[in-house]
């Protein structure tokens, strides 16, 4: 499988962009990998880049795009924070990859069990990791249940996964709110803003549409 040049990138839709992640998601869980010679994309990439999608996810050690999607050299813009929340930024490099390098796509790629969810979850506190968890707990209040404060808790996995699911839904939201760019080219059908969650354990990407 070749690397992306600027005549594949500009064949690329929002809806094909998605389904090429899906069908790499159902190649990763299969353990059937594209075949593709990853020095000869060092090469082809070599005088530019032209990814067809951004995806923001977790620092997670298990939750790398490239593995999870199958995709190889130049084929998408990986953005990495605990917790995959929203800043200026990421807002910055988001507008750098759909409006000047091309993606149509961006995921915005929770994952079950995450850890920074789980410190949010617990008001955790450690130096600089205090101010960070601070922007995951917006999604922690606006899971509702349970009611119980006993049960909302890292130990309540139920509940980490809930809260990890809204902190999705709530990043899409402030770059639909706090983008121009990105709001712009989602109302003009250039790109589609998506969100997703990643299984630990299955390594199953559940997309939401």
């Amino acid at each position: 499988m070749k690397a992306h040049t600027q005549e594949t990138q500009a064949t690329m839709t929002p809806e094909k962009s998605l389904q090429h992640l899906k069908e790499g998601n159902l190649r990763f869980q299969d353990n059937l990998k594209a075949n593709r010679n990853l020095l000869e994309q060092v090469n082809d990439t070599s005088t530019g880049q032209y990814p067809f999608a951004t995806v923001l996810s977790c620092i997670d050690s298990r939750v790398s795009s490239e593995l999870i999607f199958d995709q190889g050299l130049g084929d998408i813009f990986s953005v990495r924070i605990a917790g995959n929340f929203i800043n200026e930024d990421i807002l910055g490099s988001m507008e750098f990859a759909c409006k000047l390098a091309g993606t149509k796509l961006v995921v915005v790629l929770g994952h079950t069990a995450c850890g920074a969810v789980k410190g949010a979850c617990e008001d955790a506190k450690l130096g600089n990791l205090t101010s960070m968890l601070a922007k995951i707990k917006p999604a922690v209040s606006a899971v509702v249940s349970p009611e119980d404060a006993s049960l909302r808790n890292s130990s309540n996995i139920e509940f980490v996964n809930n809260v990890a699911q809204k902190n999705v839904h709530l990043s899409i939201d402030r770059i639909l709110n706090e983008s121009e760019v990105l709001n712009e080219m989602v109302k003009n059908g250039e790109i589609k803003i998506i969100g997703g969650m990643y299984d630990i354990h299955s390594g199953a990407v559940s997309f939401y549409e």
